[in-house]
C-alpha cells in the first residue's frame, strides 16, 4: 500500500483580521509518488492550503488555526520552517518573492550552502539542474537581469538542487510560455517516476496538466469537493460544478460523446483523443 507523506484532518485557517475562514474541515492525504493537480477557482483556498502545509501558515501569516496536518511526521505549525523545506521545496507563484541573492550562482547555492553542503557536491548538483532546466547559460547573469520566466526557473533550480521529496508549485505556468511550462512538466514527470518525487501543482491551465497528473483535488469555497484520478474527473462537467475551466479536449470529448461518435475514455490530449477514435471505427468496421 503506498505511503501517504502529508496527512491533513479537519483543518480549518481564518487570515488574521479576517472574518470568513479560507478553509473549512480540510481532510487530504497526499500519497508518496503522487502527481496531484490542486485545483479550483479563484479564492477557493488553493496556496492558502499549500502555505499550511509547509509551515508559512501560521509560523508566518498567523491566523486562526484548527485541525491538524502532518508532513513526513512533523507538524508544520511547530517545526521550523528550514526543516520542513529539507524534505519540502514551495515554489511561489511570484519568483520575486523567492529570488533574494545578486546572481543567479549564488541564489541557486544558497540553500545548499546554508546547510553545509561539500563544495563539489554543491557543484555537481548545480550542473544536473543547469541541464534539466536549460539555464546554464543563466548561471553568470544577475538576478535583476532575468525575465519573469527566467527567475521562474531559477526559483525552482535553487529548490531542485536541494533534491525534495516533495515538490509544490503554485501556479507555474503563470510566467512561462505554453512551451516553456510544457519542458517543465515533462522534467517534472520524470523526476516523479524515476526519482519518486511527490509533486502538488496548482494551476488554472487544465489543457497543458492533465496529462501529466495522475490526480485532481479540487477546493469550493475552502472545502474538498472532488477528490478522484484524472479520468474520472474528466468525465464530470468541472466548470458547471466546480468552476474549474475545462481542457478543450475534454469539451470536444463531451460533444462527441453526446453525438455517439466516441464513446471511450475521456482522452489526455489530442493525440489519444484521435487514436481512440481511430481504434473505436476500426473494431466496428
Amino acid at each position: 500500500m503506498t505511503e501517504a507523506v502529508v496527512h491533513i484532518e479537519d483543518f480549518s485557517y481564518k487570515y488574521p483580521y479576517s472574518e470568513k475562514e479560507v478553509l473549512h474541515n480540510v481532510t487530504l492525504k497526499i500519497f508518496d509518488r503522487d502527481f496531484l493537480l490542486l485545483a479550483g477557482a479563484s479564492g477557493s483556498g488553493k496556496t492558502t492550503l499549500a502555505r499550511a502545509i509547509v509551515g508559512l501558515i501560521p509560523q508566518f501569516y498567523g491566523g486562526e488555526y484548527r485541525g491538524e496536518i502532518r508532513v513526513f511526521d512533523m507538524d508544520p505549525s511547530l517545526t521550523p520552517i528550514y526543516k520542513i523545506t529539507e524534505q519540502v521545496g514551495f515554489l511561489f507563484q511570484n519568483p520575486e518573492n523567492q529570488i533574494f541573492m545578486t546572481t543567479v550562482l549564488r541564489d541557486i547555492v544558497f540553500g545548499m550552502e546554508f546547510r553545509g553542503f561539500p563544495r563539489e557536491e554543491m557543484e555537481e548538483r548545480v550542473r544536473w539542474i543547469s541541464r534539466e532546466l536549460n539555464i546554464a547559460h543563466l548561471i553568470g547573469r544577475r538576478t535583476e537581469e532575468l525575465s519573469g520566466g527566467e527567475k521562474q526557473k531559477v526559483a525552482l533550480a535553487g529548490l531542485m538542487v536541494l533534491k525534495p521529496r516533495l515538490l509544490i508549485l503554485d501556479e507555474p505556468s503563470a510566467y512561462l510560455s505554453p512551451a516553456a511550462t510544457k519542458s517543465l512538466l515533462e522534467l517534472l514527470r520524470r523526476l516523479n517516476k524515476d526519482l519518486g518525487l511527490t509533486i502538488v501543482i496548482i494551476d488554472h491551465r487544465l489543457d497543458l496538466v492533465v496529462k501529466y497528473i495522475n490526480r485532481i483535488v479540487v477546493l469550493v469555497d475552502g472545502e474538498i469537493k472532488l477528490d478522484t484520478d484524472v479520468r474520472s474527473a474528466l468525465q464530470e462537467n468541472l466548470s458547471k460544478e466546480y468552476g474549474v475551466n475545462m481542457p478543450v479536449i475534454s469539451k470536444l470529448y463531451t460533444e462527441l460523446k453526446r453525438r455517439g461518435v466516441y464513446c471511450g475514455t475521456p482522452p489526455l490530449d489530442a493525440d489519444e483523443l484521435v487514436s481512440n477514435i481511430l481504434v473505436d471505427q476500426e473494431g466496428g468496421g
